[in-house]
Parts: C-alpha cells; sequence; structure tokens
C-alpha cells in the first residue's frame, strides 16, 4: 500500500511526534520538570503516518498495538515490520529520526515521553545530559515499563505533592535509560547518615511556610545545596519516606486542624491546604486517615 509521507518535525523546537492524518489521534499531556508525556489514542482503523526527529529524546511505550501492515524505523536501526507490538518499547535518541506508517488491526494506544536531558533534575555525577543513548526498537523492560505507568498515573493529578514524585520519577527514568545502556558511572560513597540537621530543619521549615505550594523536588534541594537526586535519597534515609508523601501527611495535619472549626468549609480547607480539587483532598485525607474529612 501507499501512504503519502508528513513532514519530519524540526529538531529546533518542541514539537510533539507529527501524525498524519493528524485527526486520526486524540491527544492529552503533561508537563513536569524535564518531562512531557502524551496519551495517544487512535480513533480509526484508517492508515496513518508518524515521524519525529528533536533534541530531546523519545520514549515510546505501546499499550495496544497490532497492525495488518505497516512499517517503523528508528535512524541508525534496520526497518521493522513486526505486526504485533503491544507492550513493546521505543527509544529515539536525541537528534535521531523517527518515522513509521500502519494499518491498524486493533485501535492503537501509546505512551510519548519527551525527555529533555539538560532539564531532568538529576545528579549530574549521571551523565545523563552527554550519554550517547543507542535507538531501540521494539524492545522490553519491565524496569522502565513500570516506571512509565507511575508517571501516566500523575496526568491531570489534583495533589500538589504528585508533582514532586512526578519528577523523581523523571529522574528514575533516566536512571533506567542509563541502565538499560550499560554505562551507570562508579557511584560516590553515600552519605548515610542522610541530611545533617541543618539541613532537616530548613526543609521542614520551609514545607511548614510553603504548605499550600505546589514545589518542585529542585527547589527543595537547592535549599540544602544537594542535587536532586542526593537529596531525594537523604531525605528517605532520614525521615523513612520520600518528601513528597511527608508533605501530603503534613497538609493533611494542618487540614486537621483546620477542621476542628465545625464552621469551616471542606472546599476552603482543600484549597488552603494546596488541593486544587475536593475530591483529591478527600481521597487523600481518607488514604491517610482512614476517616473522610466530615
Amino acid at each position: 500500500m501507499s501512504v503519502s509521507h508528513a513532514p519530519i518535525a524540526s529538531g529546533s523546537g518542541a514539537e510533539p511526534v507529527d501524525f498524519y492524518p493528524a485527526e486520526i489521534v486524540r491527544h492529552q499531556t503533561a508537563h513536569w520538570r524535564g518531562v512531557e508525556m502524551e496519551t495517544i489514542q487512535a480513533i480509526s482503523h484508517e492508515a496513518f503516518e508518524y515521524s519525529f526527529k528533536q533534541n530531546r529524546h523519545l520514549l515510546i511505550a505501546i499499550e495496544q498495538g497490532e497492525r495488518r501492515d505497516g512499517e517503523l524505523l528508528v535512524e541508525g536501526l534496520p526497518t521493522s515490520t513486526v505486526r504485533h507490538c503491544s507492550h513493546k518499547l521505543i527509544l529515539v535518541p536525541a537528534g535521531r529520526k523517527f518515522f513509521g506508517w500502519q494499518k491498524p488491526r486493533q485501535l492503537t494506544r501509546s505512551l510519548c515521553l519527551y525527555i529533555d536531558p539538560h532539564a531532568l533534575p538529576i545528579d549530574p555525577d549521571l551523565g545523563f545530559a552527554e550519554a550517547d543513548l543507542r535507538p531501540r526498537l521494539l524492545f522490553e523492560d519491565s524496569g522502565i515499563w513500570q516506571t512509565v505507568l507511575k508517571l501516566k498515573a500523575q496526568i491531570g493529578s489534583a495533589n500538589p505533592s504528585d508533582r514532586m514524585y512526578a519528577e523523581a520519577l523523571g529522574g528514575l527514568l533516566a536512571h533506567e535509560l542509563v541502565r538499560l545502556h550499560g554505562t551507570i558511572p562508579t557511584s560516590k560513597p553515600a552519605n548515610r547518615g542522610g541530611l545533617a540537621g541543618w539541613q532537616q530543619r530548613r526543609v521542614l521549615e520551609f514545607m511548614e511556610e510553603h504548605i499550600a505550594e505546589d514545589v518542585s523536588l529542585n527547589t527543595l534541594a537547592e535549599l540544602v545545596r544537594l542535587s536532586p537526586y542526593h537529596f531525594l535519597r537523604s531525605f528517605k534515609r532520614s525521615f523513612g519516606e520520600p518528601p513528597h508523601r511527608h508533605w501530603t501527611k503534613r497538609r493533611i495535619e494542618h487540614a486537621k486542624s483546620l477542621l476542628a472549626n465545625p464552621h469551616a468549609s471542606i472546599t476552603e480547607i482543600a484549597l488552603d491546604v494546596g488541593f486544587r480539587a475536593t475530591s483529591a483532598f478527600s481521597v487523600t485525607f481518607h488514604r491517610i486517615t482512614g476517616q473522610t474529612p466530615n
């Protein structure tokens, strides 16, 4: 069969995968520091094309994909005509061309992650920004797959601490990709004592002062002069849980004191402690306390 070719997106911008015809897919996107995720859902069995070339890495997780005919090409690898692609991954390193066309047997459902290697909040010693990742086509990796699904679960979240969690997952994804590449550097001796006393006090005071704000992992790390990766690891050693979970618990404790006022509005309290939706506040409150706000 023949299909007309869509233009390859320029590498200088921040455009996502280009689909032709564009109306054949529906999108939902989410943005975090260094990572953008786009859900792709085909809505027709009509043949379509897709193309990409940019200065960001592209990781594709194909949740559902079976085609009657088609081709996949990542620059530097042989063309693939494999027809059963469900639960497979594709890695397109920055600057490489990605192109494909297909006549789907199933309505394709995929997750596209656009990764800026210079913006992720990760330890510079990892060398992710300089890593020369190899292209991979239709491979399997359970660690990467689970991290991608955890990021997908954060799309549209109204919980303010989930942005911090998503940023941590972005850093984890970078580690998974470097591990896949087989070039993880030898770790420096870890600080097994966690955060120093002054660092713990500074972070906890900041959390209390900014209880309702949406603060990034990078901001907390800068407070105590650590990289986001080392901060995340040290915080967990000090407090037994990651910062996003600790901050959520502090928000709920603050909400408890506000709920002591019988005339208080649950909606107002949810907003006061940083939740954008009452439903998200109620779910989180019940998960932590075992009771509803009412």
